[in-house]
């Protein structure tokens, strides 16, 4: 007996809906997998900058609220390596 067209699509839809849920696996897997690669290059940053545990959610607030971080120095003003040019 032949199948039928409608039967076909059918089998057609089945596959479909296999790859999505494949595809929808693979995806959440990758999603996991960049969630931890993030936090590990977060915790290496972190570690890099040599403060201690109790500094670093002073220095995350600071970071929140907007504060300048180290020196600041004024735009315009001269560096001390250079030298004013008189004509």
């Amino acid at each position: 007996m032949a199948t039928s067209k409608s039967a076909k699509i059918q089998a057609e839809i089945e596959k479909v809906k296999a790859k999505i849920s494949e595809q929808q696996a693979r995806l959440k897997e990758l999603e996991q997998k960049k969630l931890e690669a993030e936090n590990t290059e977060i915790v290496d940053i972190v570690r890099g900058l040599s403060i201690t545990l109790d500094e670093l959610p002073v220095l995350l607030q600071a970071i929140r609220s907007g504060a300048p971080m180290g020196q600041s120095v004024p735009k315009d003003a001269p560096k001390p390596d250079e030298e004013e040019v008189s004509e």
